[in-house]
């Protein structure tokens, strides 16, 4: 089994769910294989499980099901006895269900709640007769997702918000005062430097020590100061932190959407990379995976930030030309937000890399994604 992953964002574009879709080829197959991630679980925000192909059965009950999940129903197979059959035994547990692929034609089973109801926007440019809150599904870009909203839309599924943001401009103030810390602290300045920079921006140290101390970092004690933190952490931890802060600058109405997007492909490179690489490198392919959606963050060109960055040669060869060691794995991570899982299956296979570990590393990057959120 196989899984990647949409997000599931409402009205305003932000984060409402995380959908995963499971490719394999039965129900006991996905049970067997999710049973195996309960501490990389993302409880953060309720989970969609989208089964494929496959007809929801019986045999998902298998499974001590999360109390975050929701499971997806496709409206074609309602009338399907094995459907039919799960549906009671769902709702007497208590899980959610959202119905996908609805149409209203379908025939709808009575006293069923949905909360969720996914729909092909291309075929369903309105939600008309929806049963629940409505998404919509195949959307190409921001413009589109604009108007289905002003069509009656709830929110959407997929990753729409990728395409069609503004222009590219330069670097704004507060993004270029965090990219004067992260090459001071690449070239391992003084501390006191340092800290000049960040008492020039309240907010930023602010930001910087709340962030240090999130769930995410697993310190054990609470860090007081930036000296502090260059104690505890080093400047190797502190360039990687730093790097995040940037990729969470943004303002843009998406960038909830799209925060989480690349600190999870950031984390999902770095924990899938950790059997080829030592700890320095596994720091490096989180920052090319969180920086390759920098300029959909900021609103500026890859060439204009990188102008401004002094990186290490292996990031910019994957963020640029696609070439070198780390590109291989950030197409892997980029291959986990397709709906369909045919490319992500043959890069990992060339990598050498089992479904066990992608599926580990997906959960674990969606889990510290949303972590920081808290």
């Amino acid at each position: 089994m196989l899984l990647t992953r949409e997000p599931v964002v409402n009205r305003n574009r932000a984060i409402t769910a995380n959908r995963l879709i499971a490719h394999a080829t039965s129900v006991a197959e996905v049970v067997e294989g999710l049973q195996q991630f309960e501490d990389e679980w993302p409880s953060h925000h309720p989970v969609f499980l989208c089964l494929g192909k496959l007809v929801p059965t019986p045999d998902l009950l298998e499974w001590a099901l999360p109390e975050n999940l929701m499971v997806e129903i496709p409206a074609p197979t309602l009338a399907h006895p094995k459907t039919q059959e799960l549906l009671p035994q769902l709702q007497a547990a208590g899980i959610s269900m959202c119905l996908s692929w609805f149409t209203p034609a379908v025939a709808l089973p009575p006293d069923v709640d949905w909360r969720f109801v996914i729909m092909d926007q291309r075929k369903l440019p309105r939600p008309d007769g929806s049963p629940g809150l409505s998404l919509a599904w195949g959307l190409k870009d921001i413009q589109g997702f604009d108007a289905a909203i002003e069509q009656g839309y709830d929110g959407a599924a997929g990753w729409f918000f990728l395409h069609g943001g503004a222009p590219a401009k330069g670097i704004s103030p507060s993004h270029a005062q965090i990219v004067r810390l992260l090459n001071l602290v690449r070239q391992n300045a003084e501390v006191k430097e340092i800290e000049a920079v960040l008492k020039q921006d309240v907010a930023l140290s602010y930001k910087l020590l709340r962030y240090i101390n999130s769930a995410g970092f697993g310190l054990r004690c609470e860090i007081q100061s930036f000296r502090h933190a260059v104690t505890i952490l080093g400047y190797n931890n502190l360039n990687k932190w730093l790097s995040l802060l940037l990729v969470t600058a943004s303002r843009d109405p998406s960038a909830p959407a799209l925060m989480q997007a690349s600190i999870a492909r950031g984390r999902m490179m770095e924990r899938i990379g950790a059997p080829f690489f030592d700890k320095s490198a596994q720091d490096n392919l989180f920052i090319t995976g969180a920086f390759s959606l920098l300029p959909a963050l900021l609103g500026t060109s890859l060439a204009d930030l990188l102008g401004e960055m002094s990186l290490p040669e292996v990031i910019t060869d994957a963020l640029v030309n696609d070439e070198g060691e780390f590109a291989p794995f950030l197409k892997l991570a980029r291959a986990a937000e397709r709906f369909d899982a045919s490319a992500l299956q043959q890069i990992a296979e060339d990598l050498t890399i089992d479904a066990n570990a992608v599926n580990t590393a997906l959960l674990a990057g969606l889990q510290f994604a949303d972590s920081l959120q808290a």
